[in-house]
């Protein structure tokens, strides 16, 4: 069971500074309601921070924040914008216990294979202390495929999506929510932003 793609890890290492250039737009919608969730100074997980946007944001805002990214390259980009240390670190060598408050995956798990999908979104549960939040954002557009830069998504759609979490672990809520979007190969997509709380 596969639980990253190398062809879309390829294209991050070799598109890292451009991508991290392009990243310089306003904050996702979803990162707003996400932190309204939790305590001051709540201790987040990033998952595919980028170019590091969301993490000096975050800071800004009073939390403690680990950015990570599996591509060394994109870790670099965020390690500049944030001048301190950037963890490499893959979805799938997520191995925290009930250590974060928070998990924020802004449009990164939608890389997962779908095989491997399941297994970590298991891994973000176990990761989050009881109680704790996890938002993420998801592309949607029926089954599992590439983008015509050659990127991997799969694709859910929201009710496969509710099904990969349930099967995860135990969720004491879950609300998810539909819009469009401009991505970095300039074309219109639909998303999912789904967050979810840990049961206590």
């Amino acid at each position: 069971m596969s639980e990253f793609d190398e062809t879309t890890l390829a294209f991050y290492t070799a598109e890292a500074s451009d991508y991290a250039a392009s990243d310089a737009g306003g904050i996702g919608r979803h990162l707003d309601p996400f932190l309204e969730c939790l305590a001051a100074n709540a201790l987040v997980l990033e998952l595919g921070c980028g170019s590091g946007r969301d993490a000096v944001y975050m800071e800004a805002r009073g939390f403690r924040v680990e950015p990570t990214d599996g591509v060394p390259e994109m870790a670099a980009q965020a390690e500049a914008r944030l001048g301190r240390p950037v963890r490499v670190m893959r979805f799938d060598e997520l191995d925290a216990d009930e250590q974060y408050d928070g998990v924020v995956a802004a449009y990164s798990l939608l890389h997962v294979p779908r095989e491997g999908l399941g297994a970590i979104l298991a891994r973000v549960w176990r990761a989050l202390k009881p109680g704790g939040w996890h938002v993420a954002t998801y592309k949607t557009a029926g089954g599992g495929g590439r983008d015509r830069l050659g990127r991997y998504y799969n694709y859910p759609s929201e009710a496969e999506l509710r099904a990969y979490y349930a099967a995860a672990g135990d969720w004491s809520e879950v609300e998810t929510e539909t819009g469009e979007g401009r991505g970095y190969e300039g074309s219109e997509s639909h998303f999912i932003m789904i967050m979810v709380r840990r049961a206590d």
